[in-house]
């Protein structure tokens, strides 16, 4: 491997990478680098594609498929069968008290996600808990809990139609 060499003009920056750190695996995941991968847990069968970051306390179930350029951030929880698609992004500070929490996880809430949910491109889901049997339309934002299957869409997102 070749060494990296970098040039700068002012303060020395302190140079990260990305990586996979503390991760503990199902069988026959399949990971498409780079990723960010830490903390977390993943399902048998399931796919994580590029460009992904899964932080900790994150939990994805069996048969998953993530798509490039998604974020699940802390304290999610994915079900079984599940397909989070391209850019899709998960919140877990709501701005409670007019800007982000910072370090103090006790503003932070907990996403449920469950089993046979779709997630489309560039979707934002605040935190919530969403239901078995659930399709996300691209570009939705996920403001409450989805208690009912279905397909939904908009800003915030609604009901559409039934599965």
């Amino acid at each position: 491997m070749a060494e990296k060499k970098y040039t700068w003009k002012g303060h020395e920056p302190k140079i990260m990478t990305s990586g996979i750190v503390n991760v503990e695996f199902g069988q026959n995941v399949k990971i498409v680098e780079p990723v960010n991968l830490y903390g977390c847990k993943i399902g048998d069968n399931t796919f994580i594609g590029p460009f992904v970051e899964i932080q900790k306390d994150v939990t994805i179930g069996k048969n998953c498929k993530v798509q490039s350029h998604a974020f699940i951030c802390e304290l999610v929880t994915i079900g079984d069968n599940c397909f989070i698609s391209h850019g899709a992004m998960f919140i877990n500070d709501k701005f409670q008290k007019g800007g982000p929490a910072g370090g103090d996880r006790s503003l932070w809430k907990e996403t449920i996600i469950g089993n046979n949910v779709s997630i489309g491109t560039n979707s934002t889901i605040l935190p919530v808990h969403i239901c078995d049997n659930v399709v996300i339309g691209a570009g939705s934002v996920v403001t409450k809990d989805i208690t009912d299957p279905g397909v939904y869409a908009g800003n915030p997102a609604r009901k559409i139609r039934d599965l």
